[in-house]
């Protein structure tokens, strides 16, 4: 079955068709960066305009890459949660109208889960990397970071969450804060390449009162970063350089997400981690992951690690062989309970 996929939560309007589960036919993200660049962020406003003017050419031209026609589609799935209640809805509307023209199901999906789905997909000619359930998922993007323990494809148990700021958000904020680029995760990524992550020595979160061994804060190692800079100099005969303030800064946000995932994978005994999310792509979580010898770590490729309409028609294909469909009353909703965790 070909199935076509609607993407947006956030910033970017996406749509692919996804053959089976796993087959990736196409993959259409029309990004809105240079319209948010000015403002070093998402304004949620000019996302939503966007999203309309965009959503039936993005879902054309996913059809027109896959070689079929409106016809040719199996069923719509669409992101329905969580994200920017106002691009959810261009999405999800887009989505009903579609499905209710040509008679076919709809599918609404959590995007988390499908950013979990992520590393199952495959362009044709590229195998699969499959990963046996259960597994540990670490989902970590601009607004969310979790840790959870996957028994099946939407059958997940959040064990650890934020208890603040997102590791993608911290990113953007000292990105922006520096001028160093927007988006501002691939940006400091770039820059770390050529710095010292020894430069400055950032604190960890204690995260001491009540149960919090899986948790993570982003806050404090962001105030550090923009506000107590020369607190954590390590070098006091050099002049700190941008690219030095990325790599010390990228190092310690995944230690943060390293120690609790660590503990999570201790205490489970659980020795495969799948990963979703954009952060997914960050080239030192990668590498400091793929180099712990006691686990597996799987990556989608670096495409598919942003929000991506393929991820959505994936996960959707087990969705429907379960003989799970949506209403075409089913409503968007910006935030998932459970993602996020309080402190203490």
């Amino acid at each position: 079955m070909k199935i076509l996929g609607i993407e947006t939560s956030c910033d970017e309007c996406a749509a692919a068709v996804v053959e089976d589960g796993e087959k990736v036919l196409s993959n259409v993200v029309a990004t809105q960066i240079p319209f948010h660049a000015p403002y070093n962020g998402v304004v949620p406003e000019i996302a939503s305009r966007k999203h309309t003017e965009w959503i039936y050419e993005t879902a054309r031209r996913a059809l027109d890459e896959a070689g079929i026609g409106a016809k040719d589609v199996g069923a719509v799935a669409v992101t329905n949660r969580p994200g920017l209640l106002g691009s959810l809805i261009v999405g999800l509307s887009f989505a009903k109208a579609f499905a209710w023209a040509r008679g076919v199901p709809l599918v609404a999906v959590d995007h988390m889960k499908a950013h979990l789905y992520a590393s199952q997909l495959r362009k044709e000619g590229a195998p699969a990397v499959p990963a046996e359930y259960p597994f540990l998922g670490l989902l970590v993007s601009g607004g969310h970071t979790i840790i959870c323990r996957a028994d099946g494809f939407d059958d997940i148990t959040v064990l650890g969450a934020t208890i603040d700021d997102a590791v993608g958000e911290a990113f953007d904020k000292v990105a922006k804060h520096y001028g160093l680029g927007y988006p501002g995760g691939a940006a400091i990524d770039r820059l770390a390449r050529d710095g010292d992550s020894s430069a400055f020595r950032f604190p960890m979160p204690s995260l001491h009162k009540g149960d919090h061994r899986y948790d993570v804060s982003y806050s404090g190692l962001k105030n550090a970063a923009i506000n107590q800079l020369e607190t954590f100099r390590m070098r006091k005969d050099a002049q700190a350089t941008s690219q030095d303030i990325a790599a010390s800064f990228q190092k310690t946000a995944v230690d943060i997400l390293l120690r609790a995932l660590l503990n999570a994978a201790d205490d489970t005994g659980l020795s495969t981690v799948v990963a979703g999310g954009g952060v997914a792509a960050n080239s030192r979580l990668r590498e400091t992951l793929a180099a712990r010898p006691n686990l597996r770590a799987v990556f989608p490729p670096p495409e598919f690690c942003g929000d991506n309409g393929a991820m959505i028609a994936g996960i959707a294909r087990h969705y429907l062989a379960r003989g799970d469909t949506s209403p075409l009353s089913v409503t968007a909703s910006a935030r998932v309970e459970g993602f996020k965790k309080r402190y203490p």
